[in-house]
């Protein structure tokens, strides 16, 4: 697999240092029941990587020391680690606040049917994949079958009241581009989604995020093999916004990897760029240090999170572009 490792690294992208630390993003594993081209962890059904819960407990004794508020929870398909629902009600007793980035298709698995409504009885938010609300559109990006039962999956969690005005039930959808190009205005894609989901099949959700493609792992390799990394790195650093650097998940988030050490966030992650840096910590190291002001590792992929509307793990950090 061709490799964008090494044209990241020499960047012009603002430097930047961190804030006060909310929230603790940790992958979970590398098995998914999916393999996506655009997925920049490379997850896949043969993956065999997985959190242990020793470093679970490590993030739980962490959060009390740092003031957690939440848990993003990721992978792979976090739900496959076999302590995940572990990790979930020992948070949840904490008082942290948890996010599952679901593929919504994990919800039909064997040995996964009781999974909706263990997330919905426990307070779970769901941030679930839906790259279009075309069948076509998503099978072409995820394979054959993944949008019938991606369906199945949201039709399940609005039947628990995920979604639905009221219920305390979060339901959020995530976007991302198909190809090399930037996501289009989050405000009028979120109405696009709720209209066709709600008319085609009675679906409702809370938010759609709208996520940029990151130039890394699988994608960074299709870029690369198809002569079009330097035009779609044009494109992000011409879409550069100074204004978006503030809100740019970094400055907040700390991603943990499936054996504890960290990481700036996500992305940093899978490109091994250790925290700052530095020389790799673990999350052991770390759980008294006051990381606020720390410098943040950066590289030309970082532009992904800054371009037009600005992209991060909650969305477009600017959304009124298209009002101005």
């Amino acid at each position: 697999m061709l490799d964008t490792l090494p044209l990241l690294l020499k960047t012009n992208f603002p430097p930047l240092r961190r804030g006060r630390l909310s929230t603790l993003q940790a992958n979970l594993g590398y098995r998914c029941n999916q393999a996506c081209l655009h997925c920049h962890v490379a997850a896949s059904p043969k993956r065999t990587e997985e959190m242990a819960w020793e470093t679970m407990l490590l993030m739980l004794e962490f959060a009390k020391h740092q003031g957690i508020r939440q848990f993003d929870l990721t992978g792979g398909a976090p739900e496959l680690n076999p302590n995940f629902r572990r990790l979930v009600l020992a948070a949840r007793a904490q008082g942290i606040q948890v996010i599952d980035r679901c593929n919504l298709t994990i919800l039909n698995e064997p040995g996964q049917e009781d999974l909706a409504d263990f997330l919905a009885e426990n307070g779970v938010e769901v941030v679930a994949s839906m790259p279009c609300y075309l069948e076509e559109n998503v099978n072409r990006q995820r394979g054959d079958g993944v949008f019938e039962s991606s369906i199945t999956g949201l039709k399940k969690l609005n039947a628990l009241g995920y979604g639905m005005a009221g219920s305390g039930r979060v339901l959020n959808l995530v976007y991302n581009p198909g190809g090399a190009s930037l996501p289009p205005d989050q405000v009028k894609l979120e109405a696009a989604y709720k209209t066709e989901l709600a008319t085609r099949y009675g679906i409702v959700f809370n938010q759609l995020f709208a996520l940029a493609n990151m130039p890394i792992q699988r994608f960074g390799s299709q870029l690369l093999a198809s002569g079009q990394y330097e035009p779609y790195m044009a494109l992000l650093k011409s879409a550069h916004r100074d204004d978006n650097l503030d809100g740019v998940m970094c400055r907040s988030l700390l991603s943990v990897g499936w054996q504890g050490e960290v990481f700036d966030c996500d992305f940093n992650q899978m490109l091994g760029f250790p925290l700052g840096g530095k020389q790799a910590k673990h999350l052991r190291e770390l759980v008294t240090v006051n990381l606020e002001n720390q410098p943040i590792f950066i590289a030309d992929h970082c532009y992904g999170c800054t371009a037009g509307q600005g992209s991060s793990c909650g969305g477009a950090l600017e959304t009124s572009l298209a009002a101005a």
